[in-house]
C-alpha cells in the first residue's frame, strides 16, 4: 500500500474496490494545490525583478541638533558647602534663577567682610600712592629751584671772576708803571750823583732825588703786592666756581636720590594697589558664585548631589539641567564598511522607540510609522564603539516628528541607497557583499566641473 517496493501491487490487485483507495486517489484538491505552488512560484520569480531599495540601518539616540540644546550639569567653579536648594527636581527655571546657595570651605575666606577690608586697603594704599606723588613733585620743584639757584650762583662767580681778572690786568700794568717809574729814579738819582761829585749839583738835590727813589721802590713792592693780591683774587674765584659746581651737584644729586626713592616707592605701591584691586574684583566675583544659577531656561533633572551640609570639589557635578527648547536630531552609528556610503544631505528612515511601525526596508515607500531624516553631519573619527557617528535632523519636506519625543529615547535608522532587483539584493546577502557604492548626483556633478 505504500509503494515502498519495486513489486507494484497496483500490477496484481485492483485497488480502485477499496475504500481507502477510493478517498486518496481520486481527491480533486491536488491539482488546485500544484496550480497553487505553479502560481506561486511565477509570483515568486516575478518579485524577483521588483525594485528593492539598498539600506544601512542602525541604531541610534534622539539627541539635540546643536551642543547648546543638550542636557547638561551644573558645576561649581569653586569648593564648598551645600547650605540651601531652591528647586527640586522637575522645576523649570529661567537663566538666572537661583539654584542654590553654598559657602566657603577654605580658610582663607572665611571673613565675611573680607571684600570690604580689602577696599579699604586699597584706599589706604591709594592714599600712600598720592603721597609719594606728592613728594616727588615736591622733589622736582627742590632740584628745578637748586639747579637754578646753582646757574645764578654760577654767574655770580663768574662776574667776580671776571673782576678779578680785570684788576689783575691792571695791577699788572700799575706794576709795570712802577718798575718803570723804579728804572727813571735809579738813573736820575745815578746822574745827580754824578753831578754832585762833580760840584754841579748840591748836596739836597741828591737826597731828595735818593727820596724819589725810595718812595719809587716803595710803591713798587706795593704793586706787587696788589698784583700778587689780584692773582689771590682770581684763585679764589676759580676755586668758587668749582666749590659752586661741586656743592648744588651734591645738593641735586641728594635731591634726585630722594625722588628716585620716592617714585620707586609710588611705583610699588601701585603694583601693591593693582594687586589689592585684583583680589577685590577676584573676592567680588567669588562671592557671586556662593549662589549656583541656571545657565538658561530649562527643567532640572536629577540633583546629583543631594542634602544640606554636604561638601563637594571645584568642578563636580551638581544638578542636571535641560534646556527647554531645543531642536530634535538623531545620533546613529554606522559600520566604517559602509562609511564611504553615508553623504551628507541623504535621506534617511528614523523608527522611533515606542511608536508602532510597520517597515520595509527595501520599500519605504509602504513602509509606515517611520519618519523622514537626513544626514547633517558625519564624524570623522571612530567612536569607541567601533562605529562611525552621524547625525541626522528632521527633513522639513517629510512630516513632522512626533512631539512626545524625549531626548535620550532611542532610535532605528534606515539609510536608502540604490534600487537594485531582489534577485540582486538576495544575491549580495548571501555572500555578504557591502552594498553598493554610489555618489549623490551633486557631488558627481561638482567632481565633472574642471
Amino acid at each position: 500500500m505504500l509503494n515502498i517496493s519495486n513489486n507494484k501491487v497496483g500490477k496484481h490487485i485492483d485497488l480502485s474496490g477499496y475504500n481507502s483507495s477510493k478517498s486518496v486517489f481520486n481527491k480533486a484538491y491536488y491539482k488546485h494545490f500544484n496550480r497553487f505552488l505553479l502560481a506561486v512560484a511565477i509570483v515568486g520569480f516575478i518579485v524577483l525583478f521588483l525594485p528593492w531599495t539598498q539600506n544601512i540601518t542602525g541604531r541610534g539616540l534622539v539627541t539635540t541638533l546643536k551642543p547648546n540644546q543638550r542636557p547638561q550639569t551644573i558645576q561649581s567653579q569653586i569648593p564648598g558647602r551645600i547650605e540651601a536648594w531652591y528647586v527640586q527636581e522637575g522645576d523649570s527655571v529661567k537663566v538666572g534663577d537661583t539654584i542654590m546657595r553654598i559657602s566657603e570651605i577654605k580658610s582663607d575666606y572665611f571673613d565675611s567682610q573680607l571684600v570690604e577690608r580689602t577696599n579699604q586697603q586699597i584706599k589706604s594704599k591709594s592714599s600712600a600712592v598720592s603721597a609719594y606723588q606728592s613728594k616727588v613733585e615736591a622733589l622736582n620743584r627742590q632740584i628745578s629751584a637748586l639747579s637754578k639757584e646753582q646757574r645764578l650762583k654760577f654767574e655770580q662767580t663768574k662776574n667776580k671772576l671776571r673782576q678779578a681778572q680785570l684788576k689783575l690786568k691792571s695791577d699788572s700794568i700799575e706794576l709795570e708803571a712802577a718798575k718803570t717809574n723804579i728804572a727813571i729814579a735809579e738813573r736820575r738819582y745815578e746822574r745827580v750823583e754824578t753831578l754832585q761829585q762833580e760840584g754841579l749839583k748840591a748836596v739836597k738835590d741828591v737826597e731828595e732825588n735818593r727820596l724819589k727813589l725810595q718812595e719809587t721802590q716803595a710803591k713798587l713792592i706795593s704793586k706787587e703786592n696788589n698784583y700778587l693780591a689780584s692773582q689771590n683774587e682770581v684763585i679764589n674765584a676759580e676755586i668758587e666756581l668749582s666749590r659752586i659746581s661741586q656743592s648744588y651737584v651734591d645738593k641735586i644729586s641728594k635731591a634726585q636720590s630722594d625722588m628716585f626713592t620716592a617714585q620707586s616707592n609710588q611705583f610699588d605701591t601701585e603694583a601693591q594697589v593693582s594687586k589689592l584691586e585684583n583680589d577685590y574684583t577676584n573676592y567680588s566675583m567669588r562671592q557671586n558664585l556662593l549662589y549656583i544659577t541656571a545657565p538658561q531656561d530649562g527643567f532640572i533633572n536629577k540633583a546629583l548631589r543631594g542634602g544640606i551640609g554636604v561638601t563637594f570639589k571645584a568642578g563636580e557635578d551638581l544638578v542636571g539641567i535641560m534646556p527647554a527648547k531645543y531642536d530634535l536630531a538623531v545620533e546613529t552609528y554606522i559600520k566604517p564598511i559602509d562609511l564611504p556610503l553615508i553623504h551628507v544631505g541623504e535621506k534617511v528612515r528614523v523608527q522611533f522607540d515606542g511608536w508602532p511601525a510597520i517597515v520595509f526596508s527595501g520599500w519605504p515607500n509602504v513602509s509606515y510609522g517611520t519618519y523622514g531624516a537626513k544626514v547633517v553631519a558625519i564624524e570623522q573619527f571612530i567612536s569607541s564603539n567601533g562605529k562611525y557617528r552621524v547625525l541626522l535632523a528632521p527633513d522639513e519636506k517629510d512630516h513632522d516628528w512626533p512631539e512626545a519625543i524625549r531626548v535620550g529615547s532611542g532610535a532605528r535608522t534606515i539609510a536608502l541607497l540604490e534600487d537594485v532587483p531582489i534577485w540582486f539584493e538576495l544575491w549580495r546577502q548571501i555572500n555578504s557583499f557591502p552594498p553598493n557604492y554610489y555618489q549623490p548626483e551633486s557631488k558627481m556633478s561638482a567632481d565633472k566641473k574642471p
